[in-house]
């Protein structure tokens, strides 16, 4: 007999059976939203790192020009093929060109597996482990790659600031530091992800925080 896979929709319904707080997120949010993902997970990792600490126009700008150098072909090895003052051209930061310069090297010798197999076997902290052995990525952006490029279902991102203030809103706590929203988590395995997203969504429902990229 066949066994149901479990969507995001699906988990947040099986969610909203267990805690009233996120039955009342599913009825004023919807069914959360995590897109499928429309690049390749090493073009992702670029984008992700290439986007940290910019504003969207400015790295978007960017973005762009990078694709254009690379004739639209974003793999580790086409991204090697470009010379540091390319990468320094179309406006990279030196610290940035250097990481993803790391990354692409790291794919190719195996340190960072980004194989959908490979990936299949490594657990969510073995995952996060790799990856942050790039120059530039650290927990956070392995987090966010784990949620939406791969789609995995159990992600809690205890550092993050918005899922910290999200929480505090919609259970109606003051809002936990880092040490105290990681075990909180722990009433929503193995679905964990729905609910950080939920607790993005709560910011900007019951604090007007703007719109994310991470709930659109």
């Amino acid at each position: 007999m066949a066994t149901t896979r479990v969507t995001h929709r699906i988990a947040a319904e099986l969610l909203a059976e267990r805690d009233p707080v996120v039955a009342a997120l599913l009825a004023a949010a919807g069914p959360p939203r995590f897109g499928r993902p429309r690049e390749t997970h090493f073009a992702a990792l670029v984008r992700s790192v290439l986007y940290q600490q910019l504003a969207g126009a400015a790295a978007a700008a960017i973005h762009g020009r990078l694709l254009l150098a690379l004739d639209a072909v974003v793999t580790p090895e086409s991204f090697l093929e470009l010379s540091f003052d390319t990468l320094r051209g179309v406006g990279l930061s030196r610290n940035k060109a250097i990481s993803l310069q790391d990354l692409a090297t790291k794919v190719l010798d195996g340190t960072v597996v980004l194989e959908p197999r490979g990936l299949a076997r490594e657990s969510d902290e073995e995952v996060i482990a790799r990856l942050s052995t790039v120059r530039g990525i650290g927990r956070w952006t392995a987090q966010m790659f784990l949620m939406f490029q791969l789609r995995r279902l159990d992600v809690w991102p205890a550092g993050d600031l918005g899922v910290r203030r999200g929480y505090g809103l919609a259970w109606g706590v003051a809002m936990p530091t880092e040490r105290q929203i990681e075990p909180l988590g722990d009433a929503f395995r193995p679905y964990r992800s729905v609910v950080a997203w939920y607790c993005w969504r709560a910011a900007e429902l019951y604090a007007g925080a703007a719109e994310s990229a991470l709930t659109r």
